[in-house]
């Protein structure tokens, strides 16, 4: 090649592009840049492992089946991020207490003076209360009770972080596919931005806000009271307490209808009869059964009911409709829907019931579990010997107390307990 042509096309390369032509004596406005792709998001660094390798190990398995559920996986693995099982959650999990409470002291327990009085002042002076009643059909005082014995009007709402709670219980696995679902739920709660994580707050059990609910709950029921926008169950009352009234409403409360009503029977009456069938006031006036104040069976109360000697046949006994059951969707607890109930009737100004709790003696645990085993050493079954006392332990009792021709009322009173020890004691010698 000429030498001379080589240096002029050298130095043409050099020189870079030629500046674009002018138009209209101005340049035009300068290209836009090329878009570059995206950089693909960084893997999420893996979990810290905690000092417990069976807790890692559910962790990562539960990942899977929280991303199955629909949860984003950066939002699995930041909320879960450090995490660790709480003993305490685990502990109380377990434990079972060495007396159980006898339900006469419970209820008493529940129905104190001061309970009284504040729950009648918030009856007369929040704002709110017609709306609520209009929209759900449940009375202010049966949403004050659960207010008062769910977290004490709202002061006492706990203060375990639910994330860990439920990783605590999940972990431990004695309930591990419904402490999962409560797990995920708690995540969702959080991805939806209607509460962060520094707001799940709750009872070792998960149980949040002014009306406890379970993140369950609070997805599928709680609703926007104060119409702020927010379902806002820690910090507004009105929003706390139409969710309660919504979650009664779909457990089945009927508007205008009652709860219970305070009954006495005949002398000689089949106790075995308790806990049983469910019937109008008629059925069960003709077999004697009267209202225990007296007065006439009302119009509210023409409802199915079930009769119930919740602390035998020297207790008080009750009638209960649908609402009763309605309430036990809160707590499946018969001791439980009775304080409800008994606390609204005092916020309205109700009379006190007409037969007084007995005094009981506590059982321990051993009296709780020596009797179910005796009950099936004798051919009652009772179920499994856990030292709870719930339907299938009162229904072998009653049915091995009417055997015997004793009151069958089911309830195991110490007197019953050192009965059937005995018995099957001579049995097994």
């Amino acid at each position: 090649m000429d030498r001379r042509l080589f240096l002029v096309l050298l130095l043409a390369g050099c020189a870079g592009p030629a500046p674009p032509p002018q138009v209209n004596g101005a340049n035009p406005p300068p290209l836009a840049p090329v878009p570059q792709p995206p950089a693909a998001p960084a893997a999420p660094a893996p979990p810290t492992p905690s000092a417990d390798a069976g807790f890692d190990a559910w962790r990562m398995d539960f990942r899977g089946r929280a991303v199955a559920a629909g949860l984003p996986a950066a939002l699995v693995d930041r909320e879960l991020a450090g995490v660790t099982p709480n003993p305490r959650i685990i502990s109380l999990d377990s434990a079972q207490p060495e007396f159980s409470k006898p339900i006469g002291d419970y209820v008493k327990g529940v129905i104190s003076a001061d309970r009284i009085a504040r729950g009648q002042r918030y009856r007369n002076d929040l704002p709110f209360w017609g709306g609520v009643e209009q929209r759900f059909g449940v009375p202010r005082e049966i949403l004050i009770a659960v207010w008062a014995m769910e977290s004490a009007f709202g002061a006492v709402q706990g203060d375990f972080d639910v994330v860990r709670s439920m990783s605590s219980l999940a972990y431990h696995g004695r309930r591990r596919a419904w402490a999962e679902g409560e797990l995920i739920a708690a995540l969702k709660i959080i991805q939806s931005g209607e509460a962060n994580r520094a707001q799940l707050k709750g009872s070792w059990a998960g149980a949040m806000g002014q009306t406890q609910f379970l993140p369950s709950n609070y997805i599928s029921t709680a609703v926007d009271g104060d119409g702020d926008g927010r379902r806002d169950i820690w910090g507004s009352s009105n929003d706390a307490l139409a969710s309660a009234a919504n979650l009664l409403a779909k457990g089945g409360w009927t508007r205008g209808q009652a709860w219970a009503r305070e009954v006495s029977v005949p002398a000689g009456f089949d106790y075995s009869l308790t806990e049983g069938p469910k019937e109008l006031p008629a059925y069960w006036q003709a077999l004697g059964v009267k209202a225990a104040d007296g007065r006439p069976w009302t119009a509210a109360e023409q409802a199915p009911a079930q009769l119930v000697a919740p602390a035998g046949a020297g207790g008080p006994i009750f009638l209960l409709f649908p609402n009763h059951f309605a309430i036990r969707k809160y707590n499946n607890s018969t001791a439980y829907a009775l304080g409800i109930g008994l606390l609204a009737d005092a916020f309205a100004g109700g009379a006190p019931l007409v037969k007084a709790w007995p005094v009981e003696t506590p059982l321990a645990i051993s009296d709780r579990i020596g009797a179910q085993t005796a009950l099936a050493r004798l051919g009652f079954d009772p179920g499994s010997p856990d030292g709870v006392v719930g339907v299938n332990t009162r229904t072998a009792l009653r049915a091995w107390q009417k055997s015997r021709g004793l009151v069958a009322d089911g309830y195991l009173s110490m007197e019953m307990v050192r009965r059937l020890n005995v018995e099957a004691g001579a049995l097994a010698n």
